[in-house]
């Protein structure tokens, strides 16, 4: 049976190149994949993208997943603070799912309290801001592009994309 990932972007403003690039190492490592966000349908991205027929986070049973991540890009801000994605979050890490999340997408993992006492990392506004949002829910901020600690991967940015893919096909083989 075929190893499956979840990716869940914004419904609008994803990152455009934070999804492709992840999802190609994804793809390249065998997994099949299905699209989740908010609302489900089409969803739009920063940068002239987009994904039709996602899912609704509604509709997520994340136990019939491998892995999850959550992508970034200024849309995902808004799952901070939304019910179905902390489940879906929540659930993931209690179930030791392999979970990830790059770009501003840590803050939910750190909404959803599964980053404390973790290492992880984020991208930040330059202020401090999103790292210390990180802190505040319990993390060890380390600034790398990418922070594995157990089964979570989290990264700060496009740059960090390849080596996001990359790192979660890497654990889900462990």
């Amino acid at each position: 049976m075929a190893r499956t990932a979840l990716l869940i972007i914004a419904q609008k403003d994803y990152q455009d190149r934070e999804y492709e690039r992840t999802r190609a190492e994804l793809e390249r490592g065998g997994l099949q994949i299905t699209v989740a966000s908010g609302e489900g349908g089409m969803c739009t991205g920063r940068f002239g993208g987009s994904v039709q027929n996602t899912l609704p986070l509604r509709q997520v049973k994340v136990e019939d997943y491998d892995l999850i991540a959550f992508i970034g890009g200024s849309g995902a801000e808004a799952y901070v603070h939304d019910a179905e994605a902390l489940r879906i979050a929540n659930g993931a890490a209690r179930a030791d799912i392999v979970l990830g999340a790059i770009c501003i997408a840590p803050l939910i993992l750190a909404k959803a309290r599964v980053l404390e006492g973790k290492k992880a990392t984020v991208w930040d506004d330059g202020r401090g801001t999103q790292e210390g949002i990180l802190t505040q829910a319990g993390a060890t901020v380390t600034g790398d592009s990418v922070t594995v600690d157990g089964r979570i991967v989290t990264g700060n940015g496009v740059e960090a994309a390849e080596e996001f893919g990359r790192t979660l096909m890497e654990l889900l083989r462990l």
